[in-house]
């Protein structure tokens, strides 16, 4: 991307000359090409890599609230500084600037620094490893044959698996269908994800679809709408500007909410999606009153800013779920794939629509809303889809639930139909009725704590019991933590205020279940070294 960025600058003069613009074109796509080729794809997936689990989506967040407010900077500040150098010869209302070229310049120049700064962390990363003592578990593989094919599968030593045909004397058709799986699925597809990914990529395609026929409404009543403005073509560039910025701004404010999103993927994913049609609504809207053009475009990016941000964060966790032994980056690979070639088809079927039925703005609101509906029942379906295995408190609060009631521990696909996406805060009386995340001054009186603290001196948690049972959590409590907290509390509850003696058997009775419970979670997939619970307060001694 830097080399295309400076061979567009060095020799601008060049590029302008009427007779060279198609190799101006030709350079420009390559720049972007390369833009999306690494970079873009790397940006989702390394913070999954480097990142703790219970602050992915947060560090995430500040990474991307660093790139928007560069983006907020570069698209301002490239208008200022691309102005003629010449005062006489720059826009009306600039001042002089640098130039295209220098300009073109700075940018590459800015390029090449984030390429130095990636390689040191990269040298950083790799000596991190070569530090940590590793056990290699050596690479299994074996060959499975049938009439038609013979298939070589390798297990290797980092916990990946591949896949190599080694004879096939199937029909053309199989072979197609295939070459389609191995394209679009992760290697070692079905095996080498968790249940339920099929069916959320279906969903997935159909929400990429949809999406992309709403943007291609959405910006022609943009540009419609921009067009009806008694204001000179100035001022109309100047408040599309002033949109764009808006959409990132709304994306500095939502990057502050990673850590919910660390605790609720699923939920914020359908809250991104609604957003984003509210944001998408208002822009198709825009032609009824253009004299708002830039309020309510702005208002719509906004909105859709906010959308974006939240998308992406909860990208990680969701992908996370369905990757096993390390094939996070493969997933990752594999599903952008698919979006992509159903970006294609939406935006194919939007430019269709908005030539035909959509030409009047009853047609564009009638498709919209339809549009709009059906993006976000996919994005519905797709998280219910998702068997996310980490704990947080509503999925803790269904396990407790579910061992109680039948002596089984649930998996995260048995789950995940189960999960409220829309109010997840609810508490279950069955499990104990707890509620997490309260301040501690708020939860109990200094007299109880001292009490709880007395009762149970190694524990990492203290509940205050009533007709609702508050948990605090210290700030170092794992998942395994939150368990006994609540496997205690669903014990201790028949009583609103327990006496010691009720509060001792509890836990007496919570220690004799808890290695049996804790183990079968582990072995049914589940994370209990961590427990997310949002923004939830913790406390320390």
């Amino acid at each position: 991307m830097t080399i295309f960025m400076f061979a567009l600058a060095f020799p601008y003069n060049h590029w302008t000359l009427p007779e060279n613009n198609i190799g101006f074109v030709v350079l420009y796509s390559l720049t972007f090409f390369f833009a999306n080729f690494g970079p873009n794809a790397t940006t989702f997936v390394v913070p999954a890599e480097i990142f703790p689990a219970r602050l992915r989506s947060t560090c995430h967040g500040i990474s991307a609230a660093s790139g928007k407010l560069g983006a907020i900077v570069g698209a301002f500040g490239f208008l200022y500084l691309a102005q003629n150098k010449d005062p006489a010869k720059a826009d009306a209302g600039y001042p002089a600037g640098i130039g295209v070229k220098n300009a073109l310049i700075v940018l590459g120049v800015i390029n090449l620094l984030g390429f130095f700064f990636t390689f040191l962390e990269k040298i950083n990363f790799l000596n991190k490893e070569a530090e940590t003592p590793s056990q290699e578990a050596a690479s299994v593989s074996w060959t499975e044959t049938s009439d038609t094919v013979s298939r070589h599968f390798q297990f290797h030593s980092d916990g990946q698996l591949s896949v190599k045909v080694l004879n096939d004397s199937r029909p053309i058709i199989h072979k197609v269908s295939e070459s389609f799986v191995n394209t679009f699925f992760p290697s070692g597809y079905p095996y080498s994800v968790n249940e339920g990914y099929l069916r959320y990529t279906q969903f997935r395609a159909l929400q990429h679809f949809s999406s992309a026929a709403l943007s291609v409404l959405s910006t022609q009543s943009l540009l419609y709408a921009a067009g009806l403005r008694p204001t000179p073509a100035q001022a109309t560039a100047v408040s599309w500007i002033i949109k764009d910025g808006m959409q990132h701004v709304g994306k500095l404010i939502c990057s502050n909410l990673g850590a919910r999103m660390d605790s609720e993927p699923k939920r914020w994913r359908v809250f991104a999606d609604v957003l984003y049609d509210a944001g998408t609504a208002l822009e198709v809207l825009s032609p009824l009153c253009p004299q708002l053009f830039l309020e309510m475009a702005g208002l719509g990016n906004f909105a859709k800013g906010m959308a974006t941000v939240a998308a992406r964060a909860t990208r990680l966790p969701i992908y996370s779920s369905f990757a096993k032994e390390g094939n996070l980056s493969d997933l990752y690979a594999k599903g952008e794939a698919i979006s992509t070639v159903f970006n294609v088809f939406g935006l194919g079927a939007g430019i269709q629509l908005v030539s035909t039925v959509c030409q009047s703005m009853q047609g564009k609101m009638v498709v919209g809303s339809m549009l709009s509906i059906i993006h976000v029942y996919s994005t519905y379906e797709e998280m219910r889809a998702a068997p996310i295995n980490t704990l947080n408190p509503q999925r803790t609060a269904m396990i407790v639930e579910d061992f109680l009631k039948s002596g089984k521990v649930s998996s995260p696909a048995d789950l995940r139909y189960k999960e409220d996406l829309l109010f997840p805060g609810r508490v279950i009386k069955e499990a104990g009725n707890v509620k997490v995340g309260r301040d501690l001054h708020k939860a109990m009186k200094p007299s109880r704590l001292k009490q709880l603290k007395e009762i149970f001196p190694d524990e990492k948690f203290v509940l205050n019991f009533g007709n609702r049972t508050d948990m605090v959590l210290e700030q170092n409590a794992s998942g395994e933590d939150a368990l006994r907290g609540w496997l205690l509390a669903a014990y201790a509850s028949p009583s609103a205020n327990p006496e010691v003696e009720e509060l001792e058997e509890a836990y007496e009775k919570m220690n004799m279940v808890m290695p049996t419970l804790l183990s079968e979670l582990q072995a049914k997939g589940w994370h209990t070294d961590r427990f997310l619970d949002g923004r939830g307060s913790r406390y320390g001694f």
